[in-house]
């Protein structure tokens, strides 16, 4: 794809600056509904899901499409209802849950299984004695994890902010919300659907499957089960479902129909998985043609760290952008790199303003940059911003 096209893409493709800014202004209600290039009134497929909410595939989104990053991380605590509701009013265009499981198999939405620093687990006296050190993933961590819970127990926590240090005033919240289950969270999706008239689009991670599988455990049959009892199984269903392991992504094409993201850390490390097989190739050889060439067999996308798309240098500025949107739209991978966030400390070193770490930096110069190599969307703590940055982009 060559610059122009790729630009003419997205002009084709991507929300226009009025739809955009009513998305991220205006809220929910008809205001965000009526947003011409938001709202998909046709389904060019031919498909409606079983509500009668027509729409089409992935296709269809907007470009750049606006991923809400565990919900509206940057103003409530994350993988909550209020995070995922506030993301929505926003008028982020896909909101994106992890999934981890409960002793009793069901599956929840948490970034992590270790619940130490989003939930209130450790001001429970009554489960003071399930901290507990483990290795995941190679990784030792001490604390309190999902699957030495049941849902029950589970559901008597709170959850809570994540880094409070970084978003203090994320703190006003602690305690609001419980840990949703993702059979809520598509309840929601289905409710929210039915009031606004167009799909809730979700991005659904499996969050160390192979470790969960060893357990007995699995993340993928029981994923398959919900997603087919609520009709988001097929093709053209409103969710995308990601892993940073590739054959958890390959068993779930097995099951399902939805599309496939593989998501991609670090240039010298190595899926989980891959560890675990003997598979000697890092992302770094993913990321070459003919490893992105493999994944094409199976998903429809990758979800690359930002610094897989513009590197930085040893100062914390940005490099020169790699070959990877070119090589991954070579064979037709959209995709949705992670994570933009407005505070200082997260930006590249070009972005940052002033000395203090958590204050907001030039959030909106680094997103024109990155948008700029033509990646298809983003995940972001802020979708407002990162709304307000794609209509930006879109109308220039």
């Amino acid at each position: 794809m060559t610059t122009q096209e790729s630009g003419q893409r997205r002009t084709e493709a991507g929300p226009g600056r009025r739809a955009v800014l009513g998305a991220a202004v205006l809220g929910a209600g008809t205001a965000v509904v009526g947003a011409p290039g938001v709202a998909r009134a046709a389904d060019k497929h031919g498909s409606d899901d079983k509500h009668g909410h027509g729409g089409g595939g992935y296709r269809d989104l907007p470009v750049p499409t606006v991923v809400a990053h565990r919900g509206t991380s940057g103003y409530r605590p994350e993988h909550t209802l209020g995070s995922y509701q506030l993301a929505l009013d926003m008028g982020a265009h896909v909101i994106e849950q992890d999934v981890v499981p409960t002793k009793d198999g069901h599956l929840v939405c948490r970034h992590e299984n270790d619940i130490t620093g989003t939930t209130d687990v450790a001001a429970h006296p009554e489960f003071a004695g399930r901290k507990t050190t483990k290795s995941i993933d190679g990784v030792s961590l001490t604390g309190w994890f999902t699957e030495d819970f049941t849902l029950a127990e589970l559901k008597t926590l709170r959850a809570k902010e994540r880094i409070p240090g970084t978003r203090q005033r994320n703190t006003l919240y602690d305690g609001r919300w419980d840990v949703p289950t993702l059979e809520e969270v598509f309840r929601w999706a289905e409710k929210e659907g039915r009031r606004r008239g167009k799909r809730v689009w979700l991005h659904i991670e499996t969050k160390h499957p192979t470790y969960f599988r060893k357990l007995g455990l699995g993340l993928e049959e029981p994923l398959a089960k919900l997603l087919r009892r609520y009709n988001r199984h097929r093709r053209h269903s409103p969710n995308f479902l990601q892993s940073f392991e590739p054959s958890s992504i390959q068993r779930l094409r097995k099951l399902v129909d939805a599309p496939g993201v593989v998501l991609l850390s670090t240039a010298a490390s190595r899926p989980w998985d891959f560890v675990e097989a003997g598979d000697p190739r890092t992302v770094a050889d993913l990321i070459k043609p003919e490893g992105l060439k493999w994944i094409a067999s199976y998903a429809k996308g990758i979800g690359p760290t930002l610094d897989l798309v513009i590197p930085k240098g040893p100062d914390g500025r940005l490099l020169e952008p790699t070959t990877l949107v070119r090589d991954a739209h070579a064979e037709d991978l959209v995709l949705h790199p992670y994570t933009m966030r407005n505070e200082n400390t997260f930006l590249p070193a070009d972005f940052k303003k002033g000395t203090d770490p958590n204050a907001y930096g030039d959030a909106f110069g680094a997103f024109k940059t990155y948008f700029a190599t033509g990646i298809d969307g983003i995940f972001s703590d802020n979708p407002d911003t990162a709304l307000l940055a794609a209509a930006d982009f879109a109308d220039n």
